[in-house]
């Protein structure tokens, strides 16, 4: 049985005589009316370079370290309240050789992170429902904690930042945390600087050396969270969801498509402009590709913002 997930939601297709009060409400609810794609903000050339070349990150690998402290966080168990970022300050180690590194020596070297990222892998080494030992006592009860490793061209840098970026926006979610920088998203310098339990000023230093920082960083966290939240897909990209919008009107009309591939026009329904579908069918009739919106209600192509 088909179920569309705009159907389910009441009051998205709606009358023309209250489609201004709809409007304003469906901005009032994420779930009704999905949100545009984001678009970096803040002015990088490395996060320019990531978006224009659509930089797909690796998929996140769960390899189950053997750190085997199973402590919830100050919440408790399944309850962190962001990621803390760092980076490793040593050249020429892959995440992989991290891991293997730590997990032959974390007793010695007491201290454990919960995953790894390079430019080619995304290694989760501990379940993330419990804490680790990264950034002193009280950020370690609260937060999740990634080390990027270093690299040493311009390509790999952007790649393993869409890696690192990926993880973090793809944590937050999971946990159902919002993307607040300096609160759910923190450095592992801004923790040192918060709480005075360690030194380190990770990953400020190495950004620099790229021309790159945590501002620029968190608006590349900010467009992969919000386009994981909205497409599924970093970059923005689903066949299944479209934008609409009609320049000649408030509007989009929508149509019926009968038995014969007949258009019907549909009086007294229609769709926000500039709101977001989910699709799940086209077709195309004399020439006008349509999207099915609604089990029997389409929205022809030309209406695509």
């Amino acid at each position: 049985m088909l179920i569309l997930i705009m159907e389910l939601l009441g009051g998205i297709i709606i009358t023309k005589k209250k489609l201004f009060f709809i409007i304003s409400f469906i901005t009032l609810l994420s779930i009704v009316s999905l949100t545009e794609v984001t678009t970096i903000k803040a002015a990088s050339k490395i996060n320019d370079y990531i978006i224009s070349n659509k930089i797909k990150p690796a998929s996140i690998q769960n390899q189950e370290g053997t750190f085997n402290k199973w402590n919830g966080y100050r919440n408790g168990v399944g309850h962190p309240e962001g990621i803390v970022v760092h980076e490793t300050s040593e050249a020429n180690v892959t995440a992989q050789q991290f891991t293997d590194r730590f997990n032959a020596n974390w007793p010695k070297l007491e201290t454990y992170v919960h995953a790894f990222v390079d430019n080619n892998e995304i290694l989760n080494i501990h379940n993330t429902d419990y804490t680790v030992w990264g950034a002193g006592p009280t950020a370690n009860a609260r937060y999740i904690q990634v080390e990027l490793c270093r690299v040493n061209s311009y390509d790999a840098f952007a790649r393993s930042l869409s890696n690192d970026a990926y993880y973090i926006a793809s944590k937050l979610i999971q946990y159902n945390l919002p993307d607040i920088p300096g609160q759910t998203v923190i450095s592992h310098a801004q923790a040192s600087n918060t709480w005075h339990e360690t030194t380190h000023q990770d990953p400020v230093y190495y950004f620099s050396t790229w021309g790159y920082d945590m501002d620029q960083f968190n608006d590349l966290i900010k467009t992969y969270y919000n386009n994981l939240k909205t497409y599924g897909d970093v970059n923005g990209q689903n066949d299944h969801v479209i934008k609409v919008r009609n320049k000649n009107d408030d509007f989009v009309p929508l149509v019926g498509i009968n038995t014969d591939n007949q258009i019907v026009p549909i009086e007294g329904r229609a769709l926000a402009n500039n709101s977001v579908w989910y699709t799940d069918q086209s077709k195309t009739v004399a020439g006008v590709t349509y999207h099915r919106v609604s089990t029997h209600e389409w929205v022809a192509d030309t209406y695509k913002a």
